[in-house]
């Protein structure tokens, strides 16, 4: 029964999958047609990836270390791999419901690990190495964490750790460690303790706390395997494709699109691994190993237009961007190199991609795109709360019961319930929709701002700054002004060549006049690093906040007419 139950899920899960590389370039019939597969009981370890890998030489992994060497990793090796780390950590002690802290880089035991937990229906809590001791400590209790799955070079953060945790180390001997590299002499394969099912907790992930203290959402078999159908979908993955995407371990775009959408598609990882990020470098690899899609954040795309794009001789078929909305400045500049567009893509943590410019759609600038397949989008009115609004909070309609949303903010009812209010989850993010459904980013619901009574969208100065060639990166918040309330003031990274101070400022102040309203100007500038949570993203509020203090380093534009 337990056998028939899991073939009819494969089965479903299939059909959906294949439904969407069928219309993969057909937005129209996608979005009419798709049905979200709702199995009662999965794993999509055991039930898809196994599946697909069962005699599959084709490479799963594929990894490019900086010096050179690579490990190429087929599903089926993959498959009896993490089956051998199940039963090993099995014998560990590891039980359904267990919480792993899983802590390592872009390697080949990091996918291990990530399917063995998922077979044991344990449950994953990703975690950066780039976190410190407290970080740490703060994940393990909240988490629950009963055992930890750390490279060997990061197990001194969890000295002072609190708690009676399993401590395991990739790349030891160390001391008081077990050594991950006994899970190779396991046997294989791995039979199931019982039945998974889809709404068991899968993983528990900490966003990045660019305002507050990171919350804890909780995603399960269903939400964030089944859910990513709709992110293959958006990149435009296909099976045989190599895949690129930029993104480090421990966040969830990584699960993204490192994991879950290209093995949807029977697609390969690709990864290169670096210290110190290279363009040309990035470039060569990519063409070396024919990557076909490519995915990378905003400040990555930032920072490949500073280099000779013209290196890369086979640009990928799909390139994507998420993490942050990208500038249309920056995609146009890719667009004279490669002769391909990058495509937007909307979501968060707590879903999967919910908005998107898919392949073959028509593409408008400055636009992300349209409401993903499986997925109702409106913009809730910020005065009434009521759908329908043509600028408004992005919110997921849940009485269609989307897969791919998180059950909640795990051990945080209170939030759970604020942001799944009247039926709709709220995204805390602005758009606006024009007549044909395509939506526009305008900011964070706490971002905007007004200056002279007028609302000010700092992502719309943010692109008209970047517009300059003296912009490497560029953040907007609001400065006190005892006349107008507020004034949009700029902290600018500047590109190579050009140096801060008060010709530049001019420069700059001329620039944001030409091309924006009076109302919208920039009037202030201070030249200076943007704090960035270890994710990436720009902390606003620590801009908010030293911006409120008051800044000798920056200029205004009255002062330098």
């Amino acid at each position: 029964m337990a056998q028939s139950r899991a073939t009819e899920a494969t089965g479903e899960f299939r059909a959906a999958r294949d439904f969407l590389l069928r219309h993969r370039e057909d937005w129209e019939t996608a979005y009419k047609g798709f049905v979200w597969p709702r199995p009662e009981r999965f794993n999509w370890a055991l039930d898809w990836f196994d599946v697909v890998a069962a005699g599959n030489d084709g490479t799963a992994l594929h990894i490019v270390e900086e010096d050179g060497t690579e490990a190429r990793v087929s599903f089926a090796s993959m498959s009896e791999r993490s089956d051998r780390v199940a039963n090993w950590l099995r014998g560990l002690g590891v039980r359904p419901g267990d919480r792993i802290l899983v802590m390592l880089g872009n390697q080949v035991e990091l996918w291990e690990t990530a399917l063995a937990a998922m077979k044991l229906r344990a449950v994953v809590i990703p975690a950066t190495p780039l976190l410190g001791p407290a970080d740490l400590a703060d994940r393990v209790e909240r988490g629950r964490a009963r055992h930890v799955v750390v490279r060997a070079e990061d197990t001194g953060k969890f000295a002072d750790v609190p708690g009676d945790w399993t401590p395991i180390a990739v790349g030891g001997p160390v001391p008081d460690w077990i050594a991950y590299e006994d899970a190779y002499g396991a046997c294989a394969p791995f039979v199931p303790s019982g039945d998974t099912y889809a709404d068991d907790t899968l993983m528990l992930y900490f966003t990045s706390g660019t305002t507050a203290r990171p919350k804890l959402v909780e995603h399960t078999h269903t939400s964030y395997p089944i859910g990513h159908l709709a992110t293959m979908y958006w990149i435009g993955l296909k099976p045989g494709d190599v895949h690129l995407n930029i993104s480090s371990p421990g966040w969830a775009k990584h699960a993204w699109s490192n994991l879950f959408a290209p093995w949807n598609a029977e697609a390969t990882v690709f990864i290169h691994n670096y210290t110190r990020f290279d363009a040309g470098r990035l470039m060569a690899e990519m063409d070396r190993h024919g990557v076909t899609s490519f995915c990378a954040p905003p400040t990555v795309w930032r920072m490949l237009i500073q280099a000779d794009l013209g290196a890369l001789r086979t640009p990928p078929r799909e390139v994507v961007a998420a993490g942050e909305p990208l500038n249309p400045e920056v995609i146009e500049t890719v667009r004279r190199a490669w002769g391909v567009t990058i495509r937007d893509g909307f979501g968060q943590t707590e879903t999967a991609v919910q908005v998107s410019n898919s392949p073959g759609q028509l593409l408008k600038a400055g636009s992300m795109g349209r409401p993903s397949p499986g997925f109702r989008v409106e913009l809730l009115d910020p005065v009434t709360g009521r759908p329908g609004a043509v600028e408004g909070e992005i919110a997921l309609d849940l009485s269609a019961s989307p897969v791919g949303v998180m059950t909640g903010y795990h051990g945080d009812p209170e939030r759970t319930a604020e942001a799944m209010a009247d039926g709709y989850y709220r995204t805390g993010d602005i758009a606006s929709r024009d007549e044909d459904g395509y939506l526009t980013y305008t900011g964070r619901r706490d971002e905007v701002f007004k200056a002279s009574d007028y609302k000010i969208s700092p992502f719309e100065l943010e692109s008209a700054l970047l517009e300059h060639e003296a912009v490497a990166e560029a953040a907007v918040v609001p400065a006190p002004d005892p006349v107008r309330l507020a004034v949009p003031k700029a902290y600018v990274v500047l590109a190579a060549g050009w140096e801060p101070g008060p010709e530049t400022a001019k420069v700059l102040f001329a620039h944001s006049r030409a091309v924006l309203a009076p109302y919208k100007r920039i009037r202030r500038i201070e030249f200076a690093e943007l704090p960035k949570t270890v994710s990436g993203k720009i902390r606003r509020i620590e801009l908010r906040e030293r911006t409120a203090a008051g800044s000798a380093a920056e200029y205004a534009e009255g002062d330098l007419a």
